[in-house]
């Protein structure tokens, strides 16, 4: 027999909001009325949960979260836009996470299990995959696309629309202000990528071969004095000798292919 919600008598709960079983509010907190929070998250004390917010089972929002926020955009006209945020995910002390825009999806999204340190703030219209840590005071602008497993140390900053690959690693206190493309890690002001994660991958079940030829993709992109097409003709020349590793490389040229912005440079 499923419990139900456990709501702090001086929490706010506003009429219309939806809460699941087994969800717990802690003192003080407010729940908005366009809310809806799935199975066993717990909603720490002092938390804001706001706007046209969709929240999946088993979250943890630490005391002092505002989530659902309004965007901090000028051309933010009142839409009723949203956040959607997945299962499992942590929310530390003072997080802030914001609905999204009409000039984008509309929607701010984020995957599960993500880990998402305190003082963090997370902008309209981002959109977050899986498994993501994102350290201490991170702050991430509109508009950014974050692939799964990335960790983005603390104290840095992200560029708006600017994307962040799968299996990434940001060094702390970077200023990320081109894309940073899948198994890259680097840090510093501006991020400069340094090598693969080698270590990362490792822990996440890619072979040895996976990253060696991910390791002579990188020399490809960054060591050949190519340009972005010559590099992208160049991988694919590497991706059809290596077709057990084709899938990681393909990552990587999926990415190369769909940036905008350029990409970041030694």
């Amino acid at each position: 027999m499923m419990a139900a919600a456990q709501i702090h008598p001086t929490a706010i709960i506003a009429p219309g909001a939806e809460l699941e079983d087994d969800v717990s509010v802690g003192p003080y907190s407010l729940v908005g009325a366009h809310v809806r929070v799935g199975a066993r998250t717990r909603i720490g004390a002092h938390c804001v949960i706001d706007g046209h917010t969709r929240i999946g089972p088993d979250n943890h929002f630490y005391r002092f979260c505002s989530i659902g926020g309004i965007p901090q955009d000028k051309k933010y006209q009142g839409e009723p836009t949203g956040l959607e945020i997945g299962a499992g995910n942590t929310f530390r002390e003072f997080v802030t996470v914001n609905t999204g825009t009409v000039q984008d999806i509309g929607t701010t999204r984020l995957g599960d299990d993500n880990w998402i340190m305190a003082y963090v703030h997370i902008a309209h219209d981002c959109q977050l995959g899986s498994h993501i840590v994102i350290a201490n005071s991170v702050q991430l602008a509109g508009h950014i696309h974050i692939g799964d497993w990335a960790i983005v140390g603390g104290l840095s900053a992200v560029h708006q629309f600017v994307r962040i690959g799968a299996h990434a690693m940001i060094g702390g206190t970077s200023s990320v202000r081109q894309d940073v493309p899948p198994y890259m890690i680097g840090a510093g002001d501006s991020f400069r990528p340094v090598g693969i994660n080698s270590e990362g991958l490792s822990r996440r079940g890619y072979t040895p071969a996976d990253i060696q030829v991910l390791k002579e993709a990188y020399k490809v992109l960054y060591r050949r004095q190519l340009n972005i097409e010559q590099a992208i003709e160049a991988l694919a020349g590497l991706q059809s000798q290596h077709p057990a590793e084709a899938a990681a490389l393909q990552t990587l040229l999926d990415f190369l292919r769909a940036s905008s912005r350029g990409i970041v440079r030694p």
